[in-house]
């Protein structure tokens, strides 16, 4: 399943708008997965980093009582931050801590995928271009074109972390679990 869809991201003339199309329809299943661990297996093993990236997206998108229109890029990762609630629906007893964990554990993947898709390797730097184009983006080493809202301050960062520790303490009390102090100092 994963190749294919990694693939049918591929072949589209334009890997973004298909990697949308696609996000849209699987989005709902993601929604109706009942077990995190069947979640995070999915997400885990998806081939496609812009597919992820939009899936995680969607997901965040839904979780924000308001929801952002701004692109995908830094400055809506730490949106998400501030703005998100636990994800998803949970029929069973999890605890609250576990709830907030998994959405940090998306966050973190996200911000992960994000890398991946904008800067982290030659080859797939360009992921938003097609196969052609890619393949010239590359040979001409042509660097990848950041948005002004990647442009985000250590400063920023440091303000979106206090506050969503803040919120967390509300809601969780303290001291919090070892879990979520490890997936908050990865995600700064």
């Amino acid at each position: 399943l994963q190749r294919m869809l990694s693939i049918a991201v591929e072949v589209d003339k334009s890997p973004n708008c298909s990697s949308c199309k696609i996000a849209d329809v699987i989005f709902p299943f993601i929604l109706n997965i009942p077990l995190r661990s069947q979640r995070e297996a999915f997400l885990n093993t998806m081939e496609s980093q812009l597919l992820r990236c939009k899936l995680l997206d969607l997901l965040f998108q839904h979780s924000c009582d308001v929801p952002t229109t701004l692109p995908l890029s830094l400055a809506k990762i730490l949106y998400f931050l501030s703005h998100s609630s636990v994800l998803l629906q949970y029929q069973d007893e999890t605890a609250a801590w576990q709830r907030w964990d998994e959405m940090l554990q998306y966050l973190s993947l996200l911000l992960m995928s994000y890398q991946n898709v904008i800067l982290a390797f030659p080859l797939a730097e360009h992921l938003r271009s097609s196969l052609n184009d890619r393949m010239d983006l590359i040979i001409q080493k042509a660097k990848p074109k950041l948005q002004d809202s990647d442009d985000v301050s250590h400063l920023d960062i440091q303000l979106k972390i206090e506050d969503f520790i803040s919120r967390l303490q509300q809601v969780l009390g303290e001291p919090f679990p070892l879990q979520i102090i490890e997936k908050l100092c990865m995600l700064r």
